[in-house]
């Protein structure tokens, strides 16, 4: 006697607890709901997570965002996928708006460790079939894991905000850095506005801390637009805007996708030379860290979209219109 199955879907959320907000959002936006998961963490720090319903043969995402502590949300996701190979779940796609570990990419001095290269080798042994991130700090990570990476990007979300609010005549795009000129260059192209670059110089032996050099481009009379990928302590971008208001700018707009916004980045982000911060929720951003000049977009119809596109088969790429 043959036994045929009727092939059928079934797309799973899953969500850590770093950030349920944004989790909920990403469910809303795809018209389901989260899949129960009881998480704990035993008084001796060990995690536990147990899923309230069977997910055999389904395509799970597993949404993770990774803030501080963010050794403990890593650890958490990875049992999270430990816990879905087990269940027999189909196929496993981690979800990491802010892919973690990504600013150690590649070895700067002798005896210093890549561990973006591990965090993608933990996802893979834990049972990873595929991972979705938001604006990689460098596109080489996508080659460190061994199955399809979505690098995903926020530019869409805030070059939306952007287009209705600032005028092209008297705009200039900046870049931070020289790693970022691809990208500013981008937004250059897309906002039809002049590009600038900040050129910086950075001591390997401390950490987050920048001195400014010099500015190749014209910002004297310009409403300059610093656009990174994030914010940590917020001092380099601090340090870029004065640089270009002492050059004569007129007003400086900062741009970021992660609002990682270590101590003390809302303070030293609420400077007289910055005139707004405008950043996505890839993060969660305690009411506390709030201020009026900071704006916050949402990135979970991004991420919906783009966790739709891989359930059914479809062209994330298709998303960005070859924008990068």
């Amino acid at each position: 006697m043959n036994i045929t199955a009727t092939p059928k879907k079934n797309l799973v959320l899953v969500s850590g607890r770093a950030h349920p907000a944004l989790a909920e959002a990403v469910a809303k936006e795809l018209g389901t709901e989260l899949v129960s998961t009881d998480a704990k963490t035993f008084s001796n720090g060990e995690i536990y997570a147990r899923y309230g319903e069977s997910v055999r043969g389904s395509d799970v995402f597993v949404i993770q965002a990774h803030t501080e502590p963010i050794n403990e949300w890593v650890m958490e996701q990875l049992i999270m996928v430990d816990a879905l190979k087990r269940a027999s779940a189909k196929r496993i796609t981690v979800v990491a708006p802010f892919y973690p570990y990504a600013r150690q990419d590649k070895k700067g001095r002798g005896r210093e460790p890549i561990s973006a290269r591990l965090m993608a080798d933990l996802f893979k042994a834990a049972g990873a079939d595929r991972i979705m991130s938001v604006d990689l700090h460098a596109a080489q990570i996508q080659g460190f894991f061994d199955g399809p990476v979505d690098h995903l990007f926020a530019m869409p979300v805030l070059l939306e905000h952007f287009k209705s609010q600032l005028d092209p005549e008297t705009l200039t795009v900046v870049s931070p850095d020289m790693g970022r000129v691809r990208v500013a260059d981008i937004w250059s192209d897309k906002l039809g506005a002049p590009l600038a670059i900040i050129h910086k110089r950075r001591d390997p032996k401390i950490h987050n801390d920048v001195s400014i050099h010099e500015i190749v481009g014209d910002v004297e009379g310009r409403v300059c637009l610093l656009v990174d990928d994030m914010i940590d302590t917020g001092r380099t971008i601090a340090k870029a805007a004065q640089a270009l208001k002492d050059a004569g700018a007129i007003s400086v707009i900062v741009a970021a996708t992660h609002a990682v916004f270590s101590e003390p980045a809302s303070t030293v982000l609420q400077s007289d030379f910055i005139d707004e911060v405008v950043v996505t929720d890839t993060l969660p951003l305690d009411v506390s860290k709030h201020w009026d000049r900071l704006r916050i977009l949402p990135i979970a119809p991004l991420l919906a979209r783009a966790i739709k596109e891989v359930f059914e088969d479809g062209s994330v790429t298709s998303m960005f219109d070859g924008a990068a």
